[in-house]
């Protein structure tokens, strides 16, 4: 990515703000300076005391293809997993942010892209939009944000997931759990915008309570279960499909 480029577009609105994952080369992929970038972002809308809600949402065509699988055939195993871990705490930390957060999703939302849209307080889905989780195809478990997804859809769904065993668009998704809202190809982000003005209307108080009751509920074990995740992800990346998978993304014989 050009090093000039902001990995995160931020575009203020009247009583919310619009998050813009910006790689569109990559389709939007969570490599580590986005997620850092995302972080510093997500702090400095929390300190402003006039942005009481978040659109996230990715730069066509994508929202996001998940994690930067280039950037993580680069690592050693044990440095892959230090990076997931990096990029876990991050989406958990959606979870205590004082304002709702909600995601837009146009084109794909794939593996960490799906769970990152899955951990996001309300979801809007274009119809035809891509939902799916490659990680077990590609020989590895999702290393986080499995907690959000099983919140969102039961732990029996969550694995059939995980293991592909079905194929969701965006009215799948909605169906699921996945996503909270349906909308036209193209529509996404207007109805994610309508939502957020919606919730920066009522009083910021009442809101930020209502988040921090029900976390509690959605994420609790989210750090725990993202540690294990880690823990397998890491026993599966010195496997050969694993192996096969990376050494393709890295340009490796």
């Amino acid at each position: 990515m050009d090093a000039t480029r902001n990995p995160i577009i931020v575009e203020p609105r009247e009583g919310f703000a619009v998050l813009t994952l910006n790689r569109p080369e990559r389709r939007n992929a969570l490599d580590r300076q986005t997620m850092r970038a995302l972080d510093r972002t997500l702090d400095e809308c929390a300190a402003d005391q006039a942005c009481r809600a978040l659109v996230l949402t990715g730069a066509p065509p994508a929202f996001c293809a998940g994690s930067d699988l280039k950037e993580l055939g680069g690592l050693s195993v044990a440095a892959m997993a230090a990076h997931e871990a990096e990029t876990a705490a991050v989406v958990r930390r959606f979870a205590h942010r004082p304002f709702p957060i909600v995601a837009a999703v146009e084109g794909y939302a794939l593996g960490g892209g799906l769970a990152l849209a899955a951990a996001c307080d309300l979801v809007v889905t274009a119809r035809t939009a891509k939902w799916a989780m490659p990680e077990v195809a590609n020989g590895w478990l999702p290393p986080w944000g499995l907690q959000p997804v099983a919140a969102r859809t039961g732990p029996v769904r969550a694995r059939a997931i995980c293991w592909g065993a079905t194929s969701i668009d965006g009215a799948e998704a909605h169906r699921l759990g996945l996503a909270d809202l349906l909308a036209g190809d193209g529509e996404a982000l207007g109805q994610a915008c309508s939502l957020a003005a919606a919730l920066a209307a009522l009083p910021a108080e009442a809101v930020a309570a209502t988040k921090r009751y029900f976390s509690t509920a959605i994420a609790a074990d989210a750090e725990t279960l993202d540690a294990e995740a880690g823990r397998l992800f890491a026993e599966n990346c010195s496997g050969a499909a694993a192996r096969a998978t990376l050494d393709r993304f890295a340009g490796r014989p």
